[in-house]
C-alpha cells in the first residue's frame, strides 16, 4: 500500500492543474482551490510547482519535483460522477524509476474506514482497487494490466464504489481518448531505461 505522504504527493499536484482540464462549470473555484495547495507546498518547499507537458484529448499530462525527485502524472476527469461531486479524477502517476505506472482514482469524497473495493472496469478488463482517504489505488501487481488496457480500450473507463458516507453506490466514468498519448509523454519526461516496458504499446 502506498505510504500516505505518497498519497499527499499524487493528489496535490493533480488539484494544481485541475483548472486546466476543467474549462468552464466550476474550473475556476477548482483552480482557486489549487492555487492554494501551490501555496502551501511553496512556502513549506516540499515541492515545486507542476510544469504542465502538454494536453491529449480528454488527458493533460505534467510533472513536477518533490525531495529531488522527478514525479511525472497524466490525469483526465470523470465525464460524469453519480451521485455528482467536483473533482473527480482518474491517473496515472511514474515517480523516478522508483515507481512507475501508479493508477488512483480521485472519488471527490472521503472513503470511510473499511469502505469496500472500487472496481474499475475498462472494457473487458476489471481491476479492484482498495481504498484510503479520498482515493482509490490499484495494486501493485496490476497496475501492468491495467495500464495496458487503458492504452488499447477504447470508449470509457467505468469506476463503481462505496458513495459518500458509505450511503450506497457510486459511479464514475471516465474518457479514454489521448490516454496512451499522455502516458507516452509521461514516460519520456520521467524514462526509466534500465525498467522494463511498463504496458502494452497499443495506441489510440
Amino acid at each position: 500500500m502506498l505510504h500516505p505522504a505518497i498519497r499527499r504527493a499524487v493528489l496535490l499536484p493533480l488539484l494544481v492543474l485541475v483548472g486546466f482540464a476543467l474549462a468552464g462549470g466550476g474550473g475556476a473555484a477548482l483552480a482557486q482551490q489549487a492555487s492554494g495547495a501551490a501555496t502551501r507546498q511553496a512556502t513549506s518547499g516540499t515541492a515545486a510547482a507542476p510544469r504542465r507537458l502538454g494536453t491529449f484529448g480528454a488527458w493533460t499530462a505534467a510533472a513536477y519535483t518533490a525531495g529531488g525527485q522527478k514525479v511525472c502524472y497524466a490525469f483526465a476527469p470523470a465525464t460524469r460522477s453519480q451521485p455528482p461531486r467536483q473533482g473527480v479524477m482518474l491517473m496515472v502517476t511514474h515517480r523516478g524509476t522508483q515507481s512507475r505506472d501508479e493508477v488512483a482514482i480521485r472519488a471527490g469524497h472521503t472513503y470511510p474506514r473499511n469502505a469496500p473495493e472500487v472496481t474499475l472496469s475498462i472494457g473487458e478488463t476489471e481491476a479492484k482497487l482498495y481504498t484510503s482517504g479520498e482515493g482509490a489505488y490499484v495494486r501493485a501487481e496490476d497496475r501492468h494490466t491495467v495500464v495496458t488496457a487503458l492504452r488499447r480500450a477504447r470508449g470509457e473507463a467505468v469506476a463503481r464504489g462505496p458513495a459518500p458516507g458509505g450511503r450506497g453506490n457510486a459511479t464514475d466514468q471516465f474518457p479514454l481518448s489521448g490516454f496512451s498519448a499522455a502516458h507516452d509523454a509521461i514516460s519520456r519526461e520521467c524514462s526509466a531505461t534500465s525498467a522494463a516496458p511498463a504496458s502494452g504499446r497499443g495506441r489510440r
